[in-house]
C-alpha cells in the first residue's frame, strides 16, 4: 500500500509540474503573437491546465476506470468554481464583463449538463468524437468574433521567442504523460487496497489536477492579468466537461458502475456553478467578501460525495 501511495503521490506531482511548465512556455507563446489576456486565458491557458484532467481521462479510460475518469472530472469543476474562483478573488477582486459571463458561463453550464445528460448510459467513441467537436467549433467561434480584433490590438512585446518557448511546451507534455500514467495506475491499485470507491478517488484526485488552474489564475491575478485569471477559470469549465471527458472516451466507453451514487456530487457542482456565475453576473465581479462565500461552497462537496 504504501508502494501505490507513493506512486501516485509522485506521478500527481509529475503532473502537476509538467502542465505548469506547459501551461508557462504556452502562455509565452500566444503573448509572443500578441493574443489578448482574456483569449489567452479562456483558450491556450485553459486548454493548458487542463492537460492533467485530459490525461487522465485517456488512462482512466484505458484501464477501465470509468468512476475515476467521471470523479476526476466532477472534483475539478467544482474545486475550480468554488475553491479557484474564491482563491483568485482573495488575491486581487474580480471584474467581469456582463456580456463575457453570459457567454462563457453559459457555455460552461452547457457543457456541463451535456456531461450529466451522457452519463447514466455512458459515453461512446462516437458521442466523445462529438464533443470534442462541439468544443473545437465553440474554440472557432470564439476566434472569429473576438481573437482577430483583440490581436491587433492588444500585441504584447519582450516576450520569448518561440525557438525557447516551443521546446519547454514539449517538454512539459512528457512530463504531463508520464506522471498522468504513473498516478492513474496507482489510483486504482489503491483505492482497489483500501476498498475505496474509484469515484471518490477521482473526486480527489480531481482537486490534485485542477492545482494548475488555481495557481495559473492566480498568478495571473497577482499580476494584474485578470483577463487570462477569469478567462481560464471559465475557460477551463469548458474544456473539462465536454473535451477532456469526451477524449477519454476515444480510447474506451466511460461507464459508471452506480450511475445513481455520484448524483448528488453532480447535482451540487451544478448548483454551485449557477451561484458563481449568477455572482458574477449580478455584481459585475467577485469582490473579497464574495470570494469568502465562494470558498465556503466548497466545502460541502465533501458531505456529497
Amino acid at each position: 500500500m504504501i508502494l501505490e501511495l507513493g506512486g501516485f503521490v509522485v506521478g500527481l506531482s509529475i503532473l502537476l509540474v509538467g502542465a505548469d511548465r506547459t501551461v508557462r512556455s504556452a502562455a509565452e507563446l500566444a503573448l509572443y503573437y500578441g493574443v489578448s489576456n482574456f483569449f489567452v486565458g479562456v483558450t491556450v491557458v485553459s486548454i493548458g491546465t487542463s492537460i492533467p484532467e485530459m490525461t487522465t481521462s485517456l488512462y482512466a479510460a484505458y484501464y477501465g476506470a470509468g468512476d475515476l475518469v467521471v470523479g476526476n472530472i466532477v472534483g475539478s469543476e467544482t474545486a475550480q468554481i468554488t475553491l479557484g474562483i474564491g482563491i483568485v478573488a482573495l488575491i486581487s477582486p474580480i471584474v467581469a464583463e456582463r456580456k463575457n459571463v453570459l457567454v462563457y458561463g453559459g457555455a460552461m453550464l452547457l457543457s456541463m449538463i451535456i456531461m450529466i445528460l451522457t452519463l447514466e448510459d455512458g459515453i461512446t467513441r462516437s458521442e466523445g468524437i462529438l464533443m470534442m467537436l462541439a468544443y473545437a467549433i465553440f474554440i472557432h467561434d470564439l476566434y472569429s468574433n473576438e481573437g482577430g480584433e483583440e490581436i491587433t490590438e492588444e500585441v504584447i512585446e519582450e516576450q520569448e521567442p518561440p525557438k525557447r518557448t516551443i521546446p519547454w511546451v514539449l517538454f512539459g507534455l512528457l512530463l504531463v504523460v508520464v506522471g498522468g500514467q504513473v498516478m492513474v495506475t496507482n489510483g486504482v491499485a489503491l483505492a482497489t487496497l483500501l476498498g475505496i470507491p474509484p469515484y471518490l478517488v477521482g473526486i480527489l484526485t480531481g482537486l490534485g489536477t485542477t492545482a494548475p488552474e488555481i495557481v495559473v489564475a492566480g498568478i495571473a491575478a497577482r499580476s494584474g492579468r485578470s483577463g487570462i485569471s477569469v478567462g481560464s477559470l471559465l475557460g477551463s469549465n469548458i474544456t473539462d466537461p465536454v473535451f477532456s471527458l469526451g477524449i477519454g472516451a476515444l480510447v474506451a466507453d466511460v461507464t459508471l458502475s452506480d450511475p445513481e451514487s455520484v448524483t448528488m456530487s453532480v447535482s451540487y457542482m451544478l448548483f454551485v456553478s449557477l451561484i458563481v456565475i449568477a455572482v458574477l453576473y449580478w455584481r459585475r465581479g467577485i469582490d473579497r467578501r464574495s470570494a469568502i462565500g465562494c470558498l465556503l461552497l466548497y466545502l460541502p462537496s465533501f458531505i456529497v460525495l
